[in-house]
């Protein structure tokens, strides 16, 4: 199975902005959706955002709506997440994932493919 691979994290400070990437190397993953979700340490996995591959319907979590913009470029299989004005609390590592099969695209245990994150740390 072919994983998908995150970059892009960093460390940034408060107000700053960054952008993740999420790609597939060199192979077609077929997906209905794929999801951005973050871990801080400590605490459970949340869900970030999400994207439908065949509408492009995006969803967001309450804590990154009009901050944060999931995209994808289904020809290049990429997917991306610009998130602006970033806070200490956006602090995580940053996963994403993908669904082979229809689900919720805002249900993290719909996702089965998942990449092994990459880090983000805002500093105040």
């Amino acid at each position: 199975q072919v994983h998908p691979v995150e970059s892009g994290g960093g460390l940034v400070q408060a107000g700053d902005s960054l952008r993740l990437s999420c790609a597939a190397s060199g192979r077609t993953f077929p997906s209905y959706a794929m999801t951005w979700s973050r871990q801080a340490p400590g605490k459970e996995r949340e869900f970030v955002a999400a994207i439908r591959r065949s509408s492009g319907s995006t969803y967001y979590a309450d804590s990154v709506k009009g901050r944060f913009t999931i995209s994808r470029d289904n020809a290049k299989n990429t997917m991306y997440l610009q998130m602006n004005s970033l806070n200490p609390g956006d602090t995580a590592v940053y996963y994403c994932a993908t669904q082979s099969r229809t689900g919720s695209a805002s249900d993290l245990t719909s996702y089965d493919n998942w990449g092994q994150g990459t880090q983000v740390t805002v500093s105040s």
